[in-house]
């Protein structure tokens, strides 16, 4: 028998699919689809960008602090269209704090990678923090990474290898600015010499390219938040050094890529608010044998908008919602410190991600959060649990991970039965604030979703709660987001994901799925 729908069913129907057809597309893609892009070409937190040419690949380094795996590695065929291609590092060692022993390790770990490529073999160097500098190497992008260990440890190391297949690393370090060049033995795994090049004030992030004759040297001056390059005919110096351009008009770390053609980009990090820092790319063209960014007719800056580096290349967007029906996680996932491995799987539950309660007093010294970053203008996250492995004492939910730390939590108290509370944890300089907006909201159902709604153009943030999936509440109110180098993550705002108890318990949550949109609400 055919169905008949009511007038009250249609018009629901109706109005909600004119909504999805006159609502604007409030989500950030780069590639205008006419053969321009506008800045940055992705709306998230990936800073301390290095970026090579491969053939007609490129490929983008970025630092990842303690998340887990770390060192994430980006490919492109347009430098404005990205992909996730790997993390290099499955595990973080060295320290029991990546282990949230004694303490945390946030805005600590991985910092400032160099990438380059020679004779099929891909190079990261990297310098854990407090550690000796690593050289990862891999025939693949995608790995397996193995790594040499270095003698010292090179702050912001920058890779270069010349013409004839030596390998150097600059650095320097921002209290002083003078720049030591080490050079490497054949293989890259030991320094064979060290002698300092060279000083400008205030200076890190070294990157050395060379165009011809020219060695060029880049360094951010994080001071006044600007970008410097100098140059020599030999990469002992002496050197020569202008400013070229800073956070006012376009950033204040970064390099330069040639392109397949011949012609340049050069690539930037700037402060963006609570997102983080993100990366601008822009034309360069030379002048004197000296790059400048921008265009002729706009020198100095890098532009808003401007034509596609290659043109014809497809519009990717990253990876983001999950339905977790794979056996792997997804390269947009990482966790806050070194996971607890025992405590999570794909496999127990096919389809769902099983997170069990780890032993921790609150949601800050959670093991086994599991992030993903927060993107811009505005982005909104949506979780739905399966509560009935519950335990008492457990504590799941969903919000944010970064300086301000908002969110919903499921809490099962002694008696078994659930109930809602919204905290907002701000790590200050004297330690950690804990603002509790609501603390026993009562639910009996034993399925829930969540939702986190990040404004970056506002920097504010909001949970909601819904247990049937259409009708939502907000819980809590209002938060902030922010982003500081000095309390918090060092990052941009990440969604998290968490489940944890103050004791042993064997309760889990099983995540459905994760669903991520550009739209705020």
């Amino acid at each position: 028998m055919k169905r008949t729908i009511g007038w009250n069913s249609f018009l629901s129907t109706f109005l909600l699919i004119l909504f999805l057809v006159i609502s604007p597309a409030y989500g950030w893609e780069s590639d205008n689809g006419d053969g321009t892009f506008t800045n940055p070409p992705l709306y998230a937190d990936f800073p301390d960008p290095d970026i090579i040419r491969v053939g007609n690949d490129f490929y983008f380094a970025t630092t990842t602090f303690v998340n887990v795996p770390g060192l994430t590695i980006l490919h492109s065929q347009d430098l404005v269209n990205w992909e996730y291609v790997s993390h290099v590092i499955d595990r973080l060692d060295g320290r029991e704090e990546y282990d949230l022993k004694n303490g945390n390790a946030y805005r600590s770990g991985i910092f400032a990678p160099s990438l380059r490529y020679h004779q099929s073999t891909f190079y990261v160097v990297v310098t854990p923090v407090g550690q000796h500098t690593r050289i990862y190497y891999a025939r693949n992008p995608r790995g397996p990474w193995n790594h040499h260990e270095l003698d010292r440890g090179a702050f912001d190391p920058g890779f270069f290898i010349d013409d004839d297949g030596t390998g150097y690393i600059a650095t320097s370090g921002g209290w002083d600015g003078t720049v030591t060049l080490l050079t490497l033995s054949e293989d890259f795994s030991r320094v064979v010499d060290e002698r300092k090049i060279h000083y400008n004030k205030g200076a890190e992030g070294s990157k050395i390219v060379k165009r011809g004759d020219w060695y060029y040297m880049f360094h951010s001056i994080p001071s006044r938040l600007a970008l410097t390059v100098s140059r020599a005919k030999s990469i002992l110096g002496p050197w020569e050094t202008k400013e070229q351009i800073n956070d006012r008009t376009g950033g204040h770390q970064g390099a330069l890529v040639d392109l397949p053609d011949g012609s340049w980009y050069g690539f930037v990090m700037k402060d963006y608010k609570s997102i983080g820092r993100m990366t601008n790319i822009s034309p360069i063209f030379w002048k004197d044998d000296w790059p400048v960014w921008g265009s002729p007719d706009a020198p100095g800056r890098v532009p808003d908008v401007a034509t596609k580096p290659i043109k014809g290349k497809p519009i990717m967007q990253l990876a983001t919602s999950d339905e977790f029906d794979s056996a792997e996680l997804g390269l947009q996932w990482q966790w806050n410190h070194n996971p607890v491995d025992s405590h999570w799987s794909l496999t127990e539950r096919p389809g769902y991600l099983r997170l069990k309660a780890t032993q921790s007093t609150g949601f800050w010294t959670a093991r086994n959060t599991l992030t993903q970053k927060g993107q811009g203008p505005w982005s909104r996250g949506e979780v739905k649990f399966d509560l009935k492995n519950l335990k008492p004492g457990d504590v799941c939910g969903f919000g944010t991970l970064g300086k301000f730390n908002g969110y919903i939590a499921v809490n099962c108290g002694e008696d078994g039965k659930l109930f809602l509370s919204m905290n907002v944890i701000d790590d200050t300089a004297s330690g950690i604030h804990t603002d509790t907006r609501v603390t026993a909201k009562s639910i009996q159902s034993k399925t829930i979703l969540l939702r986190t709604g990040l404004d970056f153009k506002k920097d504010k943030g909001v949970c909601s709660y819904s247990l049937d999936g259409t009708n939502w509440m907000p819980l809590g109110g209002e938060f902030e987001l922010a982003y500081d180098w000095r309390t918090g993550t060092f990052q941009g705002e990440q969604f998290a994901i968490f489940c944890y108890n103050p004791n042993p318990s064997a309760g889990f949550v099983d995540v459905d799925s994760f669903q991520y949109s550009d739209r705020l609400h």
